[in-house]
């Protein structure tokens, strides 16, 4: 007769082998208090974003004069600016704006750079020399100072700021993913499948690849923070969203010389870029926190 404890013992075993490793680690996510502030605060933004016509009656770049510099009402839940553009109308569509520029931003600093990493790590020799000159040169300019530089060859707009944003993102994620990959290059189950004849890029896309998520998870995630930061800053300089665009930074520029007459209008995007961005570092230092095994324990 089998004993009812060992078989307590199997049933718990089988349970914990069907529990995923992304569940795991969602699970973990949600116990750390700060990394689940950091998501609820990112998931209102996209929320205040996809529903931005259904909160508000007002038009973001129609002007009214007559209500210009209003301090929030019950009409105007933020305010008017110094056009009479309701300031609650302009913050939720340009969350529109910033969440674009940081996700398409960050997507494409992750493509090139993910690429450019494992190439360099994999293959190693000349195309990792030149690589990695090439990222060297790159992060020896101040990001935000060659952001600017490559807006004013390209021109200002918000397309040509999200091409800089993801530029001077690029040398990150390949020096991250090219480190991963080197370690991972030296272990005996990618050595083995070289001696079995395994082509360079199975072993890439089935081994190499997916052993390097982690560090690439982390990193997008707190890349988008520093993306919508630097959209900010484009947008401030006026090189990046063009009037009648409500994209925070421009707002905050277009605020400054109503700072002591009408603080709102500088207050309410500032804080909304201040709490995006706070939200995307949460999560990024809890999810390094939970998938770094290090970390972890």
């Amino acid at each position: 007769m089998a004993n009812p404890i060992s078989r307590e013992h199997q049933g718990d075993a089988e349970q914990i082998e069907t529990v995923s490793p992304w569940r795991d680690s969602f699970r973990r996510l949600i116990k750390n208090r700060f990394a689940a502030a950091g998501l609820i605060i990112i998931i209102f933004f996209i929320i205040l974003a996809l529903v931005a016509p259904l909160l508000t009656s007002y038009s973001y770049h129609e002007q009214n004069l007559a209500n210009r510099l209003q301090p929030p009402s019950d009409a105007h839940w933020m305010g008017t600016d110094d056009l009479g553009r309701d300031i609650f109308t302009r913050i939720a569509y340009g969350a529109r704006v910033s969440l674009q520029v940081g996700f398409f931003a960050v997507i494409g600093a992750l493509v090139f750079g993910t690429f450019l990493g494992i190439i360099a790590g994999y293959f190693g020799r000349w195309v990792d020399m030149v690589i990695s000159r090439i990222f060297d040169i790159l992060l020896a300019f101040p990001s935000i100072l060659l952001a600017i530089a490559i807006v004013a060859i390209l021109g200002a707009s918000l397309q040509n700021a999200l091409i800089a944003i993801a530029i001077i993102n690029i040398p990150i994620f390949g020096r991250i993913v090219r480190s991963r990959v080197i370690s991972l290059r030296a272990e005996e189950y990618i050595m083995a499948a070289k001696a079995q004849g395994m082509k360079n890029g199975r072993i890439i896309f089935r081994h190499i690849l997916p052993n390097s998520i982690t560090p690439i998870i982390v990193q997008s995630t707190l890349g988008f923070g520093t993306a919508i930061l630097e959209a900010a800053a484009l947008g401030f300089l006026g090189l990046g969203a063009q009037p009648p665009t409500p994209e925070w930074g421009q707002m905050l520029a277009s605020s400054r010389e109503f700072i002591q007459l009408a603080p709102w209008t500088l207050i309410m995007p500032g804080l909304s870029i201040m709490l995006v961005v706070l939200g995307f570092n949460l999560v990024g230092d809890g999810l390094r926190d939970i998938l770094d095994p290090k970390m972890r324990n």
